[in-house]
Parts: C-alpha cells; structure tokens; sequence
C-alpha cells in the first residue's frame, strides 16, 4: 500500500492530494492513509501537510525500497514482481530460488548490498550497501539456446541507453558484458538460463553497476569507475533503475517480434572494439585480430593478421594499449 500512496503523491506533480482523494483511491480508511504516511516519512520522503489542502511529495528517499521502485512502474510494465532486499549473497542466487517457486516472467530482484555477488567465469563482484545498483531480471522467452546470449547484447544496450538519460555521459560496451565509463568498468552483466535440451525454461539476467562509489579494493582500483565519479555527482539509484527497466521494456518487446537484427545496430553504435585491434580468449586459445563487429546472432567476428575470419561466440577480449 506504502508503493500505491506514493504512486498517487507523484503523480499530481508536485501539488497537493486530499487525504479524502487517497483513502478513496485505496478504498481504506483516513487514518490508515495518515499510517502509510507515517511510514514514509520514516523512511525518508519528505511529505507536507497542509489543512484543506491534503499531502504533497517534496522529495524522495535516497534509499531503496521496493514501494519506491513499485511506484515508479506502469500498471502495463513487463516488470511487475519486486522481489527487494537489504542484503543478499547473490541476486542470481535469490532469482533462482524465486523460479524454482514458480516465479513468472517480469521478475526483478533487487538488493542494496551482496556479500557474494558474482560475474562471469566465478570471478566475484564488489557490491556494497548504499552505492550501487545490484539487480536480476527473470524472463521466460520463447527462443533457442543459441539465440539466449543475445539477451545480454539486448541489456547493454538497455544500460548504455539509460545512463546516458539519467546521468548525461556516455558510456562504451565491450564485448560481451562489460559497459565502460572512461576505459574503465562501471557495468557487468551475466546471463544464466535454466533449459531442456531442446527450449529455455527461464533466463536469468544480472545487471550490476558501480553508482556512487568513490573507493574500491585496491584489486580492482586500477580498472574500475562509478557514475558518481564520472558524472561529478550522486547519482539516484531508483531513477537509473526504472530507466533500465523501461528501455529493456521496449527493446526486448521489439526484439521478440522483430529479432536480433533490430538490436543489432544500436549494440554496435556504442561497441568499444569494432574496428580496433583485439586479444580475444576462449576455451579454445587466444586470438588476435580486428573486431569487424558482430552477426546476425550477436557473434563477434575477428579477421586475424592472415585475414582469416573467426566467429568468437564466448571468452573474453582485451584491447590493447597502443
């Protein structure tokens, strides 16, 4: 109910609500309206209340909460299950467990802090409380095992989209997961899936950004950023958040109905490595060569120093420094 009072504060844009109007529209009673106020208040918002006139949002909360991001979303949004926590291990660990429970498609699970977060290939993720933004969507789509890694170019593209609209700076993705701010990583993203041999049962995407941290580990310090750091200034987690959830919204609504071919292009605007000289590791060995950029099925394409054309469909690339 904390999500349905807050939704009805902001949606009268910065004027008042009667007490009347709010206990009509949640069909509760004025003093249980006065409760969820309360409760508001307690976490942050900074509401007035004036006689005659009712309640007014003056401003918001720095912390998270799932009534913060549930007001923020459409009636019509794709993510309509909040699943919030103050601490976890892992939002990937927690999306599983909320699938194995029968969790359907349009799942967000949300933590302010992980003491076990993880990227690709086990390596861990630096995820403190109050400064980032550590979230796991779980989708259900009708699509082919060989068409899944595509979900990860799609969400890219749906973060680079959003910190450019939220914090006004630009932002690179280097193949496949990683998004960068100023040569250095602000963003990872792993995709993990539950299949049958022959269908994907659910697909599991965890986004995991660097917002407002200004220190890291001194493992990490060398190649890692936030958006604070680059932007100069806090950023406001909850509005980045419902960003991301919106452009991945629309993209991957016009992915289904028109395929990869639709994402391709805006993956390769922001692409850090077509054209320039790459190493690029996988199970098989290392490659060198020129990134040409990626197929139709999100492959990234290397022509090595003898010309010959490599599709490279996991491991990871280093570009080296001139």
């Amino acid at each position: 109910m904390k999500a349905k009072v807050l939704k009805l504060l902001r949606e009268i844009n910065g004027q008042y609500i009667s007490g009347e109007k709010i206990s009509s529209e949640l069909s509760c009673s004025r003093t249980m309206v006065w409760k969820y106020i309360k409760a508001l208040r307690e976490d942050g918002y900074v509401i007035e209340a004036v006689s005659n006139k009712g309640y007014k949002l003056v401003s918001i909360s720095n912390h998270l909460s799932d009534h913060e991001i549930r007001s923020r979303l459409g009636n019509d949004h794709l993510f309509k299950e909040i699943s919030y926590h103050e601490e976890v291990e892992s939002t990937q660990n927690i999306a599983q467990k909320l699938i194995n429970q029968g969790a359907g498609s349009g799942t967000v699970v949300i933590a302010n802090e992980q003491t076990s977060g993880r990227g690709r290939l086990g390596r861990d993720w630096f995820s403190p409380k109050d400064k980032g933004i550590w979230m796991s969507l779980i989708l259900k789509p009708e699509i082919t095992l060989r068409e899944a890694p595509q979900l990860t170019l799609l969400a890219a593209v749906a973060v680079t989209r959003a910190i450019s609209s939220v914090c006004s700076i630009s932002s690179e993705i280097k193949w496949p997961n990683d998004i960068l701010v100023d040569g250095k990583k602000v963003c990872g993203i792993l995709t993990e899936m539950q299949a049958d041999p022959d269908r994907i049962k659910s697909v599991i995407i965890g986004i995991g950004i660097n917002v407002n941290q200004t220190d890291f580990p001194s493992s990490i310090a060398n190649i890692a950023t936030s958006l604070a750091k680059a932007r100069g200034e806090q950023v406001e987690r909850s509005e980045l958040i419902i960003q991301i959830l919106n452009e991945f919204q629309w993209l991957y609504e016009a992915y289904l109905a028109k395929g990869f071919s639709f994402i391709k292009p805006l993956w390769e605007v922001n692409a850090i490595s077509i054209g320039k000289k790459i190493v690029a590791t996988t199970a098989q060995g290392r490659l060198t060569g020129i990134a040409e950029g990626i197929n139709d099925e999100g492959v990234l394409i290397l022509r090595d120093d003898n010309g010959k054309v490599h599709h490279i469909y996991s491991g990871d690339i280093t570009i080296p420094k001139d």
